[in-house]
């Protein structure tokens, strides 16, 4: 079930100290943080959101549970409903900007759905989703972009263990999602993954393991999570007998 969107996003800076945090007027869109995580194949990313959502209490969407929730048609117009009029402008807005009409540019057509359900998780927030382009797609504003790195011999260490491979095999798979991963990206979003001033946060899972990492993660998400106006969200009543 997705959580209702009760609060509102705040302005970022465009460069350097933040300042200080001011209670923001909310305008439409994400009014809740939502937890993008990146990952390079076999640097458990994964297992690492999932202990994040566990400490969080939020939702976790896997790459392949997006994709479930994009095709299937059920899931995919149940989890559309329940919008309010900006909301829904505003994930038009934002599907408009990635997908001109022209498509001479942006993710294509046929990843609008998945574009979609992304864009539907963030209005909410309080989610953590796993891959697709998430933390490219949503406003970094309200989005706290994680990527988890390990070194190659470490990931096909994992990868090995995990699929019972043998090391050339779990070479192979590795390198092959990574190739699949990148192409994606470059493909449909014209963005590097290896870039880091894409992050917010860049976490070595070899180096830092599992339970450090999502600490980390949780640290910062409380850190970055948007203030509110609640006079924004619930108008104050008119008069006495609103009250009652």
């Amino acid at each position: 079930m997705i959580p209702d969107s009760t609060d509102a996003i705040m302005p970022s800076p465009l460069h350097g100290y933040p300042g200080d945090r001011q209670l923001s007027r909310w305008r439409g869109g994400p009014r809740r943080l939502t937890i993008a995580v990146s990952r390079e194949s076999g640097a458990r990313g994964s297992s690492i959101a999932q202990r994040v959502g566990k400490k969080l209490s939020w939702n976790v969407y896997t790459q392949e549970l997006l994709e479930y929730l994009a095709q299937d048609e059920t899931q995919h117009a149940q989890i559309l409903t329940g919008l309010s009029r900006e909301e829904q402008d505003w994930i038009d807005n934002q599907l408009n900007q990635l997908c001109p009409q022209d498509h001479g540019s942006g993710i294509a057509p046929e990843l609008q759905r998945m574009a979609r359900v992304i864009l539907r998780l963030a209005v909410s927030g309080n989610v953590i989703i796993v891959g697709r382009g998430a933390g490219f797609l949503l406003p970094s504003e309200t989005t706290l972009h994680v990527r988890i790195v390990a070194p190659l011999a470490d990931r096909v260490a994992s990868m090995s263990q995990w699929l019972r491979l043998t090391p050339e095999q779990a070479t192979e798979q590795v390198l092959q999602k990574d190739q699949r991963r990148n192409d994606f990206l470059t493909r449909h979003l014209g963005v590097q993954p290896a870039e880091v001033h894409w992050y917010d946060l860049v976490l070595n899972s070899s180096k830092l393991g599992e339970e450090l990492c999502a600490n980390l993660i949780v640290t910062a998400a409380r850190g970055k999570q948007p203030l509110y106006e609640p006079s924004d969200v619930e108008p104050e009543p008119t008069d006495g007998n609103d009250r009652l």
